[in-house]
Order: structure tokens, then sequence, then C-alpha cells
């Protein structure tokens, strides 16, 4: 009942903000010294002073910013596409009861509503300073630092004196907008301070991006129900949890989100992340030796997602747990923990009947088709295990890895191949070979991972560059292992063990979105747009040749090679692609 109670009044919560009050939380002292020029600085930035600045960039919240220059905004994008922006706050006094309202977006001849767009207050967490060895000590190397990165659901914010608040905004261009230039403004009140205005003007090509149902880019980014029953203190597998799941999975499944990640045993990962896994399925043996498996859980997990608009694929992790741990129940009252061999008779023993029993109930459920089982980096030697085990028992189940060992070698008929992104490439023509059987391939980066990546100490735009390497590449998309496997208080401080900051998710709970979060969009879009264009208008290669040429020249370029322009070169390609769209809607 205590739960239930917390739950509501969480929704309660919710529903005061929206009624423009709030209660919110105290952000984490900067670890870092002001530096001189800023504490001159802040002695004449008296008033609140707002401007435009680079949303590919991350902001200090105790330097005062330089003037940027710019005074109107300028997006373009397609119909349906989702575009975005950074603006800077800050002033030397408090500030209380600040409010950002967005305009209508209005052309010659068309109007496009205000609610099309948010102007959302952008909120600090603790992070690293990276560098190369980022699985790190904490240690004097990644000295702590406040990165921006949440982007708060609040309608009102209160500023603390000497302080710089981002506020993120997003367009959601309408899939029926006509083509043409609008123009818009943020609107920024406060109380005693009077209103700021910054123009906003959105370019609408006219070209199209579907819904993200129907976006072609594989995104596999792991799922964690554990940790929103922990960070929202919920019953675990209670209504109310899933319901607060369905929140937290709706941002993913509007990302184009392609993979529901499950669970054979309990906590697969053995322990890595702050919240162990819970069971999906329930293992039971009985007084004779029998084994049954319960997948109430799984089921619901599955459907909730599949509601979502997730559906392509179940991956289900694993039967290579780590520390090879599997867990059960002996009459439904002993719970047992032992470590089994892969090698082992046992282990054959134990997973053959599960994995008979698992294809007869997907074979109920109809989803035996769209059904891997899934391992993370364990040794080929280890994955051939499994893989003669499906053979042998559940030759309809597929097999899907993220490998960081070039496995992928060594095991044919890989239905979901993901590699590390530092280890050697699969060629076009292995892509294009496994393409034409059907299978995915993909690239994956992690904590070992220093450039590019979505880290909290990461630039924004690193975010949407790995979706440029996925198109240069001819991946059909990336894996992140972890979506939301959060630390104690992510959004107060986003290290966890010697991972590198941020590392372990990529959003925040209450469904609240971030920086890096919205740039991987950004970049999932530019995908599409791209393949769209390709397909769309194969006669006019000419036209696309430019865009085509500037792919290829980044795919032969060393990724993680930080002395390379790559900032510079995503800039371009993705205006060339706006222009290259334009060019072909005339």
């Amino acid at each position: 009942m205590r739960k239930r109670v917390l739950f509501i009044c969480t929704i309660l919560l919710a529903a005061m903000v929206n009624a423009q009050e709030f209660v919110t939380y105290k952000e984490a002292k900067d670890p870092v010294k002001v530096s001189e020029r800023s504490k001159v600085a802040w002695k004449e930035a008296k008033k609140m002073e707002a401007q435009w600045v680079s949303a590919d960039s991350l902001y200090s919240r105790s330097e005062v910013p330089a003037k940027s220059g710019v005074t109107v905004r300028v997006l373009e994008g397609w119909k349906g596409e989702r575009v975005s922006a950074q603006l800077l706050l800050w002033s030397g006094k408090g500030v209380d009861g600040i409010k950002c309202k967005v305009k209508d977006f209005v052309s010659t001849d068309a109007k496009m509503p205000a609610d099309i767009a948010k102007a959302r207050f952008v909120r600090y967490t603790i992070a690293d300073q990276g560098g190369y060895d980022c699985r790190c000590d904490r240690g004097p190397k990644h000295k702590a630092f406040l990165a921006p990165d949440m982007i708060d659901t609040l309608n009102v914010f209160n500023m603390e004196p000497h302080s710089v608040r981002p506020v993120w905004v997003t367009v959601d261009i309408p899939s029926d907008a006509k083509p043409g230039r609008y123009s818009s403004a943020i609107v920024v009140t406060a109380k005693g301070v009077g209103k700021t205005i910054l123009p906003l003007e959105v370019e609408v090509i006219d070209q199209t991006l579907p819904e993200y149902t129907q976006w072609s880019y594989h995104l596999d980014l792991w799922q964690h129900p554990s940790a929103v029953a922990r960070a929202l203190n919920l019953e675990m597998w209670s209504d109310e949890h899933f319901e607060a799941l369905k929140q937290q999975m709706k941002l993913l499944a509007e990302a184009g989100q392609k993979v529901i990640t499950t669970t054979l045993n309990r906590d697969p990962w053995g322990s890595q992340t702050f919240d162990d896994y819970e069971d999906m399925i329930i293992w039971t043996k009985d007084k004779k030796g029998n084994w049954s498996f319960d997948y109430t859980v799984f089921d619901r997990y599955v459907e909730m997602m599949m509601e979502l608009g997730i559906k392509k694929q179940i991956n289900c992790y694993s039967m290579l747990p780590w520390n090879n741990r599997l867990n059960w129940y002996e009459n439904n009252e002993l719970f047992k923990v032992s470590s089994i061999n892969p090698k082992s008779e046992r282990y054959e023993e134990m997973w053959s009947v599960f994995l008979q029993d698992f294809v007869k109930h997907l074979k109920e459920k109809g989803w035996l088709e769209i059904t891997n089982i899934a391992t993370d980096e364990r040794s080929p030697e280890e994955m051939e295990i499994v893989v003669n085990l499906i053979k042998k028992y559940a030759p309809e189940l597929g097999f899907a890895m993220a490998d960081n060992k070039a496995s992928f070698r060594r095991i044919p008929n890989v239905r979901d191949c993901c590699v590390a992104q530092r280890q050697g490439y699969l060629t076009h023509e292995e892509i294009n070979e496994r393409r034409a059987k059907g299978y995915v391939t993909t690239f994956y980066v992690c904590c070992s991972t220093y450039f590019p990546n979505s880290f909290t100490y990461s630039q924004p735009w690193e975010s949407e560059l790995l979706s440029w390497h996925a198109i240069s590449k001819d991946y059909d998309g990336q894996l992140r292992w972890a979506y939301n496997s959060w630390p104690a208080r992510p959004e107060y401080d986003s290290r966890f063990r010697t991972m590198a900051s941020g590392d372990t998710y990529q959003v925040y709970p209450y469904a609240r979105t971030s920086m890096r979060f919205e740039r991987l969009r950004d970049g999932i879009e530019a995908y599409e747009k791209i393949k769209i264009l390709r397909k769309k208008y194969s006669d006019r290669s000419d036209v696309l040749a430019p865009l085509e040429k500037k792919l290829e020249k980044m795919a032969t370029m060393r990724l993680t090679d930080t002395n390379l322009p790559w900032h510079a070169m995503m800039e371009e390609v993705a205006g060339m692609l706006n222009s290259i769209s334009r060019k072909l809607a005339e």
C-alpha cells in the first residue's frame, strides 16, 4: 500500500508541475573553481541574460558564457522530423519563476501551432573529465565537474545567483506542414525581470520522414526494468511498475527502438549494475526433478513493449550469464544459486529442458520467429557451445551476440550480430551477404571507447556522429548496453563504479530525456533521411553523388582518432543532406 501511495504522489507531483507549481531537488555544488574572468564578469551580470548557443556543446553552470553573437536561431528539417536547439540563461543575481514560452510558427501563408515545440530546462549532474583510460578509479586524471544533461519536465524554474541554465528546444515538425520558412520565438519571463525574446525560425523542407515505427535503423538499447522499480520506489512487477515502465519506454519507442530486452534467468550480467535484474522467467524444480517455467512476467513485459510499437525482435539474455550463475526454486520454496560450467553435462541438462519448453511457449504466443538467444562479450568457444545446443534442442530460435572477439567469423548464421566499434569492421560484402539472409549487423560502443560516445562528459554531437558512422559503414544500426541502468541518483551524480560517467544510462527516471538522447535521435533521423532519398531518387544519383562521396571518405577514416575534424565533417554532411533534400523536392 505504501508504494501505491508513493506512486500516486508522483502522479500528483506531475500534475502540480503542470499547474505551474513545482517541487525539485538541489543540484550538486560545482567541484570546479570559478575562473578569475568569471568572478569579474559575474559582478557585471546583474540582470538575467539570454542567448542562443550551439546545441553541439556543453556549457558550465558557473562560468559566464562568451557572447555567441547569434540573434536568430534557424533550424531546417523535413516534415515529420524533430529538430533541436539550445539557449542559455544566466544572471549574477538569483531569479525566480522563470518560464519559457514558445510562440506560434508563422510563414507568409501558413501557420504551425506553438505546441509542436518544447523549451525545457537542462539539469546538471556530476560527471568525470574523460580520458582514454575511461575505466577509471575516479583519481586525479578524471576530475569531477558538472555536466548539463537531463532535460527536465518542469515548467517553472528558479536560478541561483552566479549561475547558468541551459534550455533545450525541440520542434516536432508536423507531417502535414506546408513547406516554407516559419518565424517564431522563445519568450523568457521571470519574476521582477520582464521578458526576453529570442527569435526562432524553422525552414520546412518538402520531404517527409515517416513515423518512428516505420524507421529502418536498428536501434538496440538494453532496458532495465528493475532500475525503474527502485528509482520510483515501486513494487517489482506491480501494476504501478508496469505503468511507470510504459512511460519510460515510450521515449525509447519514439526513437525507433527495435529490440525488446528480456532475461531468461535472474541477473544475467552478474551484478555489474546498481540494481540486479529481477527474474522475468521463474524456474522451478519439483521433488521428482521435473522442471517448470513461469512466463507470466516475460509475457506481460513483451506485450507492453509491443503495444508501444517495439516488436521487431525479442533478445533473451542469457544462456551464458556472467559468472555462469543460474537461479531456480526447488519445490516453490528454496531459492538455489549455482555456478554451472557451460561445458558440463549439468549445463546441457538444464538448458535443454528449458529451450524445448521455451520454444513451445513462444509458438503459442506467436513470437518464435522474432526471438533470439542473446549473449554478451563471451569467448567464441563458449558461444559455439550455446549455438550447438540451440541447433540440437531449439533450431527454430535465432542467435544474437554482442561480439568483441571477432566471433562472428567463426559462427555462421548469427541472426543479430553486433560488433564492438573498436574491433575490426565487417566488410560491405559481408554485411550485404548477411542482409540478403535477413540478418542484422550493427556496432556498439561502451566504456572502452573514449570517442565518439554518449557519456555525460561527451560533447552532445558525438551521439549524432555514431549514426553517421553507421550510414558510412553500411551498418543496420547500433547497440548500447544500457538505456536506463541508473546509479543511485543519476540526476545528481552520473558516475558508477569504474565506468565512465553516464555509461550506464541515456535517459533519466520519470521518463525524462537527455541532451545525449535527443542528439542520438537526430542522428537516427539523418540515417533514415539518407535511406529514403536513395530509394526515392534512385534515378538521381548525380544529385546524391556529393553526399555519397563524403560518406565514402568518412568510412575510410579512423573514427576514434580525435585529431580528425569529425565535428566539422558532420556539420558539412548534415548541411549537404538538407540542401540535397531541398533540391530533389523542387
